[in-house]
């Protein structure tokens, strides 16, 4: 076991351990790469985790789903998944229903207004994408992957489609 103690790091900066400075390091980079991703959706008046609500329900339609299947396959966690799916909802973008058999479910799909955006929106995101990481190589890409997939994982729900 190799120890770490409040040691500078080759920026200079002092970290606590080296679990800290990975941490940080990952927390800088979030912040870096979702300011460009900020700047496309705004210009969209749209939201990241709402662009992801869209993708979820496009891969499932044309059926439907639960809102809270949906909570629970979104990229980041939604405490205020209603709030998410109003405003979708007040745009056009999605629909929701009560079934009449158990009112307590509120299934939601997309419309061909929120596959429209979609379509829209798939040039831009792929462009932004190459931005945030097109200067790395794919090889590079792959390893930040399965590094990725490998400190999520004890931290991973057991149903969660990301493991």
């Amino acid at each position: 076991m190799v120890l770490f103690s409040a040691k500078r790091s080759a920026s200079g900066r002092h970290f606590d351990s080296l679990e800290q400075e990975v941490f940080l390091n990952l927390w800088r980079t979030y912040d870096r790469l979702r300011a460009l991703e900020d700047e496309l959706f705004s210009r969209y008046d749209l939201t990241p985790q709402q662009y992801n609500a869209l993708r979820v329900l496009r891969g499932e339609h044309p059926s439907t789903m639960p809102t809270l299947i949906l909570a629970r396959r979104l990229v980041s966690r939604a405490p205020d998944i209603t709030r998410l799916l109003d405003k979708l909802e007040q745009r056009g973008f999605i629909e929701r229903e009560r079934p009449a058999d158990n009112r307590r479910i509120v299934r939601v799909g997309i419309t061909e207004a929120g596959l429209d955006l979609l379509r829209e929106l798939q040039e831009p995101v792929r462009a932004c994408h190459a931005r945030q990481l097109g200067h790395m190589a794919p090889k590079e890409l792959k390893h930040l992957i399965t590094l990725f997939a490998a400190a999520r994982e004890p931290h991973e729900d057991a149903a969660s489609s990301w493991r």
